[in-house]
Formats: structure tokens, sequence, C-alpha cells
């Protein structure tokens, strides 16, 4: 079983290319963030026409996420997180496919930092993290993947000093992540590339992609039963240089059946 995961940056603006990847890479489930689309105008019946069921949670202009699956059933089990009533933005969706529960996020980016924008971030982290803590508990096989916004250490982003100030590389971000990894949960990507420089982003600007100077800020964290069934882990570098294409890369986890 292959899940995906993929910042799309605009679910019908690079259209063309989630599809053109789809029909290429064919993965069993994909999570979908920034889709920056109203829930009326996702592009369901085209995603439909190459094979994929999908839900999602969408928002005019900003954020909004999706769970697709290639011919099986997707149960929706939540949107959104608890903690904040008035939080509307459209970041967080779990369902259960194939036996698994997958949850879907989209953490804020935080800048600039500090400010209000790095208080909702820490904030929405902290909500985020008493949501994983419950899904550990209940025994359930559980892939948390998506968009952190978060680079974890310094081996994850080129040239870490330009990044000290920013709030995805802040302390605080960093500390609440290995938080989080620290309830019991795998970054897939660590575990089968424990020291190789894996990047799942890359700039629009001064020619990021064609340099090589990305970050991995894009992370799927397993529970321990499915951490024993993880075969495989990559990311599909080729897409970001697609035209028309988004800043992330498609990242991807191979579970045994």
């Amino acid at each position: 079983m292959i899940i995906a995961t993929y910042n799309i940056n605009g679910v019908n603006g690079h259209l063309p290319v989630l599809l053109r990847w789809l029909e290429q890479t064919a993965p069993d489930v994909v999570c979908l963030q920034e889709l920056k689309a109203p829930q009326e105008k996702f592009p369901e019946q085209a995603i439909k026409e190459v094979g994929y069921n999908a839900i999602w949670h969408g928002q005019k202009s900003w954020n909004g996420v999706a769970i697709l699956a290639r011919g099986m059933d997707i149960e929706e089990v939540g949107r959104g997180l608890a903690g904040d009533e008035e939080d509307v933005q459209s970041r967080y969706i779990e369902a259960m496919v194939n036996g698994i529960h997958i949850s879907c996020l989209y953490l804020p980016n935080g800048n600039p930092a500090p400010g209000p924008k790095f208080d909702y971030k820490l904030n929405w982290f902290k909500r985020f993290s008493a949501r994983a803590a419950e899904l550990l508990a209940s025994g359930k096989p559980v892939v948390l993947t998506g968009d952190y916004n978060v680079i974890p250490a310094e081996l994850d982003v080129y040239k870490p000093e330009r990044w000290v100030d920013d709030a995805l590389f802040r302390p605080e971000s960093r500390e609440a992540f290995h938080n989080l990894i620290g309830q019991g949960w795998t970054d897939a990507i660590r575990k089968l590339y424990p020291t190789q420089t894996v990047y799942t982003f890359y700039d629009y600007f001064r020619n990021a992609y064609g340099r090589d100077a990305g970050l991995r800020i894009d992370h799927f964290l397993l529970t321990p039963d499915l951490t024993g069934r993880l075969l495989a882990a990559g990311v599909d570098r080729e897409v970001r240089g697609w035209e028309k294409t988004s800043d992330h890369c498609p990242v991807w986890i191979q579970l045994a059946d």
C-alpha cells in the first residue's frame, strides 16, 4: 500500500500536474494540502475520472485539505481540531481507508515570527499534538501526514544558518515537532534515511530547485505497528521540475499489507 502526501498549492491551478502525477504513479492514498478552493470548487469529477474517490475540506482562496483513495472507500471520521471554536481555517481532516486511520494536515506557516501568526502556529500545534496523543492511545494503525511547516533539524534545510529566525526553523517549532515524535511516533523518512539529505520543498525563487536548495517540511509520522510495516519511502522530486507545478514535491511511503 502506497500512501502519498502532496501540498498542491492550488488544486485547480495545478490540476494538470496533479492528474499527470496520479496517472503515472498511482498511489493508493493521497493527502493533499493547500487546495485554495472553496468546498464547491474542488475538482471531484476530474479526480474521479483517473480512479480516485475523495473527501475534502475546502476554503476560499486559502488552506484546504483532501484525502483521495484509488478504488477504495473513504470513511471520513473528523475535520478540524478541538480546542479553539474561533478557528475556521481548513487545515485538518481524518478518514479510515483500508483499515488505516489517515490524518491529513496543513500546519500553519507562522511567519513573521514572533507575532500573532507564530502564536497561532504554536497553539495549533498544541491542539494537534493533543489529538495525536488520543490517536496513539486508541491502538489503531495511524498515519499523520501533510505539510507540517517545520524543519526538524539542520540536515533538513539547505544552509540552515539562513533560517534561524524563520518560523519553520525557530526553536519553538522544532521543539513542538520533537515533543510530538516523543509521544511514540516514527518519522518515516528519517527511519529509512537517517543521515541522507532529503528535501520536499523548493522555493520558486533563486532557482532553488535547480540548485537543490530545499527544505524537508512534508512528513509522515507512523504508529509503532505501521513502523514495522514500513518498506520504502521517497520523494518524487522530478515533479517539482514540471511546468506550472507546485513548490512542493509529492512524498510517499510504502507499507506491507
